[in-house]
């Protein structure tokens, strides 16, 4: 996946992120369905920023930054702030 691909996908999670959320407000999703797909969202949105993140890494060091993996939600969860 390239940069612009991360990007648009950062882009629709953001999107939806924001329907969910306004849903929710309105009542119109239930708490326990709302809140699951929500944290679904935010996991998947920190491993696109993670891959972003290392595919400039890449690329700033003189490497293909088409190696860059997008790593599993436990290892991208687990970093510190």
């Amino acid at each position: 996946m390239d940069e612009k691909a991360i990007l648009d996908r950062i882009n629709e999670f953001i999107e939806e992120e924001h329907s969910l959320r306004q849903a929710h407000e309105r009542a119109e999703t239930g708490d326990a369905q709302a809140q699951d797909r929500l944290r679904r969202l935010e996991v998947a949105l920190d491993q696109c920023w993670d891959l972003l993140r290392q595919r400039r890494a890449r690329l700033a060091a003189g490497q293909n930054p088409d190696e860059a993996e997008v790593r599993p939600a436990g290892e991208v969860e687990g970093y510190l702030q």
